[in-house]
């Protein structure tokens, strides 16, 4: 049954608009985002079956979509716009936020902004002395399986930066599971007299 044929009380967008997004599940959410399904599937279907698919919203963000049934180049392009919007506000939300203050909250925007690539990247996020973010920067971009990072490189970028502190990361994207990062450790070509945690 298309979501038109719904009760209006039901319909995710009106659902939204009364009772606000969090009120919404994720699957109906994705139908707002998406708009319409394909014959046979309403979109709060489509929604279900991506977050199935992919393994939930943080899965979904990673993927290549290309080929999925029922997202042609409009959906996509909607899809994109919406994740690059919730990356950049998460960015600005970092850089203004007072510190950093969990793995976590580091973990969850690194996986936002780079676990899509299909090449490795290695990354570099640069705080003050209160742990502030000053700046993200992608310092080397690799191959699907292999990045070369060059040390002399990121203490130049640091200097620039004129940062008191550095968390680095670099994304896997040969590795089965996609959205896994891992902090590089760096002990052996850089000499650091610390090694890097993971996040």
């Amino acid at each position: 049954m298309a979501i038109s044929d719904w009760p209006l009380g039901e319909r995710p967008r009106e659902r939204l608009l009364a009772q606000g997004a969090a009120a919404l599940s994720d699957a109906d959410l994705l139908a707002v985002v998406l708009r319409t399904g394909f014959r046979g599937k309403s979109a709060v279907d489509l929604g279900c079956d991506l977050l199935t698919r992919f393994k939930g919203v943080a899965g979904l963000f990673a993927a290549d979509l290309t080929n999925v049934k029922g997202l042609g180049p409009a959906k996509r392009a909607q899809f994109e716009a919406a994740m690059e919007l919730a990356r950049r506000s998460l960015k600005d939300g970092m850089r203004s936020a007072s510190a950093l203050t969990s793995p976590g909250a580091v973990r969850d925007y690194l996986q936002l902004v780079i676990a899509d690539r299909q090449h490795e990247v290695f990354v570099c996020l640069w705080l003050d002395a209160q742990h502030r973010v000053i700046s993200f920067d992608e310092l080397f971009r690799g191959t699907l399986t292999q990045t070369s990072v060059y040390p002399r490189e990121i203490v130049k970028a640091g200097l620039k930066a004129n940062a008191t502190a550095v968390i680095f990361a670099q994304n896997r994207p040969s590795l089965y599971e996609n959205m896994i990062l891992k902090a590089l450790d760096t002990r052996k070509s850089t000499r650091f007299r610390y090694p890097c945690q993971p996040l």
